[in-house]
């Protein structure tokens, strides 16, 4: 399928319902689904920049960047939010089920780089901020564009892409330093919708070693760079940039019923294999009992035919808008 036949079979899918009011989606929630790893150390940059698909040398202490760590055969073990909070601490938000082995595997390959690595989660706090009421009360200082970051005392807080309308921020600071902005609550499930809809990708337990980076759009989310040096899985991700050979992408779904992380979905026209994988599933906010999915899929099967959750008889999928436009492949 085309580049430009793709985008417009996305653009002209379903949708159930309007979109909420940004209102509805404000508030603050502790994210105790997410981990952080902090590397410190005169080489912590260095160290990291060959093993991860983010240039890490040249992340400014103003910005934030998606990263993805893979396995020799170019295939994702975690996603990472990253900043720097000085020349020689670099810190990376992951999700909380995959933290451990990534830490473990990383450490393997120290070896004599000046570099210390170590699961911070318990010393910082991680706060999930969205919604206009974020906004006011974060104040004029508050990063304005998708990946900048600011530094409010102890705290970093990080512009995340809006989601179904509304800003949204990752606060961090360490547990016996900053307070967040006193917020209302945000439901946990309203978040990870928002996540979901901002269509960028999260490796979770159930997705390890599943995916090439550009099979769930981390490259159209700023999370690989094509002009940096070696690092694990380079050469495939590489040549599923440049030899034409990327059949997969991520897509925005709409579901009926209960979906997860790990779920296969299948398409009418190949019932016997399935065609992609949840990445991402969450309750959809704008309608009681429907679920939206962000999900790897086989770029042909978003063609024509039907796609169906868990089987090829299962639950019907609509494509939903991204919030973003897919790169041309070369």
């Amino acid at each position: 399928m085309s580049d430009d036949r793709l985008q417009a079979t996305i653009a002209a899918s379903p949708t159930w319902t309007a979109d909420l009011p940004t209102a509805a989606l404000g508030g603050a929630l502790d994210l105790t689904d997410w981990g952080l790893i902090a590397a410190e150390g005169p080489e912590a940059a260095q160290f990291l920049h060959g093993q991860l698909t983010q240039d890490v040398m040249l992340l400014g202490t103003q910005e934030a960047r998606m990263a993805g760590y893979c396995s020799p055969k170019g295939r994702l073990l975690a996603t990472f939010i990253l900043w720097k909070t000085s020349p020689d601490q670099v810190l990376l938000a992951c999700s909380a089920d995959v933290l451990p082995a990534t830490l473990k595997r990383l450490s393997m390959f120290v070896l004599r780089a000046k570099v210390k690595l170590s699961d911070a989660s318990a010393q910082w706090r991680l706060v999930g901020l969205a919604g206009p009421q974020a906004a006011e009360a974060l104040g004029a200082d508050a990063p304005s564009t998708a990946w900048a970051r600011a530094s409010m005392g102890a705290a970093s807080v990080l512009r995340l892409p809006d989601a179904a309308g509304a800003p949204r921020w990752l606060w961090a600071a360490p547990r016996d330093a900053e307070q967040p902005p006193a917020l209302p609550p945000l439901p946990e499930a309203r978040w990870h919708w928002l996540e979901v809809m901002s269509a960028v990708p999260r490796i979770t337990a159930p997705t390890v070693d599943q995916f090439v980076p550009q099979m769930v759009n981390l490259e159209a989310v700023g999370g690989v760079n094509f002009k940096k040096g070696c690092y694990p899985g380079q050469e495939v991700v590489a040549r599923s940039q440049y030899r034409g050979t990327l059949k997969r992408r991520g897509f925005l779904l709409a579901a009926p019923v209960e979906a997860r992380a790990g779920q296969e979905v299948f398409h009418s026209e190949d019932p016997s294999q399935p065609c992609g994988m949840v990445v991402l599933a969450a309750p959809d906010a704008r309608a009681e009992g429907r679920w939206s999915l962000f999900a790897e899929l086989k770029i042909a099967a978003t063609g024509s035919g039907s796609l169906h959750l868990g089987a090829a008889d299962g639950p019907a999928l609509a494509l939903e808008p991204l919030p973003y436009e897919l790169p041309p492949q070369d």
